[in-house]
């Protein structure tokens, strides 16, 4: 082959891997979306940032403007640990620019996202080389400056953590990945960057630490979905009945599905019933159990991060809806639990609930019934639970064994 036709061939391998490329990246899932204006309308603080925009939808808002200066700030203090720092920002850029397209592919509403190319890769690298810069300040002290306003203002931290859990301010995975292997970073740290991630969400996540650091080392989407892993049982095919399993094959939805759910006492009137309430440690947030007339109840934790939270972990179900909405029934099923004060009472004599809410802030029971109330249930996952809780008979002193009974 003379060297013209080889050539040739070059340049059509080229164009065809470039082709298939962008197919690829055309195809890629959506992963971050828009929340649904009417959960937005009654609650706006729990899905819109009020400090720091990470990503497209909320980028350019004059009141978030002041943490601007504060990603700069740590764009150079990361690219700056290592000489000729223009060469390895000129790799970030490069490498962004070639993933632009999946990039932009993973915000559903991306018609709606006005950056032009430059501007969409100038935000992608300063907000994720922030991130990661963030995220080794916080797992080793001894890379924050004296003085630094996000470590020295406690609630400056606290604000910055709850804005980025939030759906519409998640940035892509797989972008913050390749930074990571681009970017210089230091020699103290040896970890991965799902482990200094983990290491600045642990404490607002619900479970055995141990357990959900094993889930959040998993792959996902985005930083929520790392956090969505760590709800995800850790037996998938225990509680949910035939019937649902059908449901989300795609088959006809029985009438009765949810009359199991509906019948579920409160925790007071199940402990009234002879059903022993017990916390089961070093399992998942959604392993509960029911074995011989004792309902096994994971710990619950409430903070101050708890509602926002589940709601954008909710709206993040709610956006792919392709298969048994975890949280979503976590959440219904602690409503029909914990309805009254008393409910509360006896889950907190139990040592399964634990809350650190301010009186200003409600109770637990009224969290749950708010976040119940706005959901529509289409996957139960815990229907299956239900149902053997539900059909519990306890056996008494005075029941015969059926060879007696005439």
């Amino acid at each position: 082959m003379g060297s013209s036709e080889k050539l040739k061939t070059d340049v059509v391998h080229d164009k065809l891997v470039s082709t298939i490329k962008e197919k690829m990246d055309t195809v890629f899932p959506h992963c971050i979306c828009k929340v649904d204006e009417k959960f937005v309308r009654e609650n706006k603080k729990a899905y819109h940032p009020e400090v720091i925009s990470i990503g497209p939808f909320h980028h350019g808002r004059p009141e978030l403007q002041k943490m601007e200066v504060h990603k700069w700030r740590y764009l150079h203090a990361l690219l700056n640990r290592k000489p000729n720092m223009e060469a390895t920002l000129a790799r970030c850029v490069t490498e962004i620019r070639g993933s632009e397209l999946k990039a932009r592919n993973c915000y559903l509403e991306r018609d709606r996202i006005k950056l032009n190319s430059d501007d969409f890769v100038t935000m992608m690298v300063v907000d994720g080389c922030f991130i990661i810069e963030l995220f080794l300040k916080r797992s080793f002290k001894t890379l924050r400056k004296r003085g630094d306003p996000i470590f020295t203002k406690h609630e400056t931290l606290g604000n910055l953590r709850f804005d980025m859990v939030l759906l519409e301010n998640q940035y892509p995975l797989f972008v913050l990945h390749r930074l990571f292997g681009i970017v210089p970073i230091p020699e103290i740290c040896s970890r991965s960057l799902n482990s200094i991630a983990f290491n600045f969400f642990k404490n607002i996540i619900p479970g055995n630490k141990k357990t959900i650091q094993v889930r959040f080392d998993q792959e996902g989407n985005h930083l929520l979905d790392l956090i969505h892993n760590c709800f995800l049982p850790t037996f998938s095919d225990i509680h949910p009945s035939k019937e649902t399993q059908q449901n989300i094959q795609g088959q006809q939805q029985p009438p009765d599905q949810a009359s199991a759910r509906e019948k579920l006492k409160t925790s007071s009137k199940l402990h009234e019933s002879g059903i022993t309430l017990r916390k089961t440690d070093n399992k998942g947030v959604l392993d509960f159990d029911f074995q011989n007339g004792v309902l096994y109840i994971p710990e619950v934790k409430i903070h101050r991060y708890t509602e926002m939270l589940l709601r954008n972990l909710i709206a993040g179900e709610q956006c792919n809806r392709d298969d048994f909405e975890h949280v979503t029934s976590y959440v219904c099923l602690l409503a029909k639990l914990i309805c009254t004060n008393k409910d509360e009472q006896i889950l907190k004599q139990k040592n399964i609930l634990s809350s650190s809410l301010k009186k200003e802030d409600g109770d637990v029971h009224e969290l749950f019934k708010k976040l119940a109330d706005e959901v529509v249930m289409t996957n139960f996952y815990f229907e299956e639970l239900c149902k053997q809780v539900v059909g519990y008979k306890k056996e008494s002193w005075f029941s015969l064994p059926s060879c007696f009974k005439k």
